[in-house]
């Protein structure tokens, strides 16, 4: 297969892809739409996912207590001035946000909807959290806008499912994705490296496996080390390994490499407020990772799907 290389891009970029899509800049609103998790609640658990702060890894998403317009409206006049004539992808980010019944969903979401500007919706969940009136509601929103349903798998293997505290099974992950995929739905599927008890073969056996799904897109970032969440306390006891820039910068293109190239890869690295963030310090340069991915991706003379194997 014969790749192109866009704006330095060896590897099928979300910004690309959208603005081949669309045109145009689309750019992402996060959004708090207030909601919990079945492992926050006492439902499933108690205390949320290990390096989940008290936001529910909705820190750059707007305030709760505020209406969907109004934190959009808040987010969208800084995103104004950095790019002209974008349009916007609201995102649901905070907690799991398709945890409640379906008419509150509704009204969250058809408010988002309806904003000026705004070309799809983007809604992050779990995978044990989808139900049969919700998946038949996403259905029709697919059908009518752009929609991409962001599962947190974070890792394949069960055994770090319960060192993280996730609650949820790669087996029903499995049953939500196939289920979204058969109800044509857009799924995009997240992965952390770095995870407490995972080694280098174990992180690329996930990616290998979510490969396999050919997901519309995909995430993947390192583990942040935040202020006040259970991970810190691992950390700082000595139990969680964190990432030299240069060897994320080198598993982030083996991964890479092991994904089809329709793969939207929507992130290879995440971000941690700086008043918050412990480790890894490096992870605050988001762009030193991306343009370290870039040097070594053309170092290589790699792309994204060189060695995938499906």
């Amino acid at each position: 297969m014969t790749h192109e290389i866009i704006n330095n891009k060896r590897y099928n970029t979300q910004d690309n892809y959208l603005k081949a899509k669309f045109g145009c800049k689309i750019a992402k609103i996060s959004l708090n739409g207030g909601f919990t998790c079945p492992n926050r609640d006492g439902t499933k658990g108690v205390g949320g996912c290990i390096y989940c702060s008290e936001s529910g890894s909705g820190d750059f998403a707007g305030n709760p207590c505020h209406s969907v317009q109004r934190q959009f409206e808040e987010v969208r006049a800084g995103m104004d001035k950095k790019w002209k004539n974008a349009k916007y992808m609201p995102y649901f980010q905070a907690g799991t946000n398709t945890y409640a019944p379906l008419p509150v969903l509704r009204e969250k979401f058809e408010a988002a909807l309806s904003l000026e500007n705004v070309i799809g919706l983007s809604v992050a969940t779990r995978p044990d959290c989808i139900e049969k009136d919700t998946l038949e509601y996403l259905a029709e929103l697919s059908k009518r806008t752009y929609l991409t349903v962001e599962l947190g798998l974070q890792s394949v293997h069960d055994r770090t499912g319960e060192i993280i505290n996730r609650c949820c099974s790669y087996a029903e992950f499995l049953d939500c994705y196939n289920r979204l995929s058969d109800k044509g739905i857009n799924t995009c599927v997240h992965l952390i490296n770095g995870l407490p008890g995972e080694d280098r073969d174990m992180m690329l056996e996930s990616v290998h496996k979510v490969a396999l799904l050919r997901p519309h897109s995909v995430k993947l970032h390192m583990l942040h080390i935040i202020k006040g969440t259970v991970c810190e306390q691992m950390y700082l006891d000595g139990k969680v390994n964190i990432f030299t820039l240069e060897d994320y910068v080198n598993l982030v293109c083996d991964e890479l490499e092991m994904l089809p190239w329709e793969t939207v890869i929507q992130r290879i690295t995440g971000d941690g407020a700086r008043d918050t963030l412990v480790a890894p310090l490096w992870s605050v340069k988001k762009f030193d990772v991306i343009n370290g991915v870039d040097r070594e991706m053309n170092r290589r003379g790699t792309f994204q799907g060189d060695k995938f194997d499906g």
